[in-house]
């Protein structure tokens, strides 16, 4: 019975241990990318895990030509192009983690490299299986595999966004975010349209505004200082109407974000370029 009871206690302390290192090391692993900053600025499109989980990363979308850093220094491993990534980089960082850059525009390293933290590796574009213009952006531990059995999920690097959130790199501001309002007592969308010679509708767009309300002290882009935007297709959208609702062109919005066939889908972001 003693003995029994001995063992017992043994797996105890084993499995404290166990799970004491377990912990420690998800410590280690947090604490390694603290300093990593945002491949590219733009919006994020899609996350980690969608698509039935077969979706290993995270989607940004901005302009074509967009730059894309490295988030950490690092080794490249690979620098090609694939059917699938298009032009892609692999990246081999200190912390025993890669990082891969996809449907790439240019690529502007090699196989071998050293690059540093925040280096400019190519263009955001459209290469590859891809629809519309962005970067697909993976992680993973120690290296990539064809079946991705060691991805993580790239917010446990960056911390969690949602879908159309805006992000920026290496605390600038994005280019086409410039101004912004702070709501005031009485204000409306129309009222500050007015006021800011914009519509309605452009203001709801660049701040992803699915109503009218706005509350007291809420900030908000005014489009008036942006050149270029973006906004998120929803269910039902089709060029025409987007391109008669922002005063554009279908061959502008074809052309810009490098559309095929002129399909769209619900959750793909365009990029609307102003009239000038």
């Amino acid at each position: 019975m003693k003995d029994y009871i001995r063992r017992i206690l043994i797996a105890g302390i084993m499995l404290v241990c166990v799970s004491l290192l377990f912990l420690g090391g998800k410590s280690a692993k947090a604490e390694s990318t603290n300093d990593w900053m945002w491949p590219a600025e733009g919006v994020i499109t899609d996350t980690f895990g969608t698509r039935n989980g077969h979706h290993k990363g995270i989607d940004i979308a901005a302009e074509p030509g967009t730059p894309v850093h490295s988030v950490e220094q690092g080794t490249v491993a690979k620098s090609y192009y694939s059917d699938s990534y298009g032009n892609v980089v692999f990246i081999r960082h200190e912390n025993q983690t890669e990082t891969i850059y996809a449907h790439l525009q240019n690529r502007y390293v090699q196989e071998g490299q050293k690059v540093a933290r925040g280096e400019t590796i190519g263009t955001m574009g459209n290469t590859g299986d891809s629809s519309g213009v962005h970067l697909h952006f993976e992680l993973h531990q120690k290296e990539w595999t064809y079946n991705k059995k060691n991805a993580i999920d790239p917010f446990v690097a960056f911390g969690d966004k949602e879908i159309g959130h805006a992000i920026t790199v290496a605390g600038q501001p994005m280019n086409s975010i410039e101004h912004t309002y702070i709501v005031k007592q009485g204000d409306s969308l129309w009222s500050i349209a007015k006021k800011s010679g914009t519509s309605v509708e452009e203001i709801k767009a660049v701040n992803h505004l699915s109503h009218d309300e706005i509350s007291l002290g809420q900030q908000l882009i005014l489009p008036d200082e942006l050149e270029d935007y973006t906004y998120i297709v929803q269910e039902g959208d089709t060029l025409t109407e987007i391109s008669l609702k922002y005063n554009t062109t279908i061959d502008s919005l074809i052309q810009i974000n490098r559309i095929d066939n002129q399909t769209i889908y619900p959750k793909q972001v365009l990029i609307i370029q102003k009239n000038k």
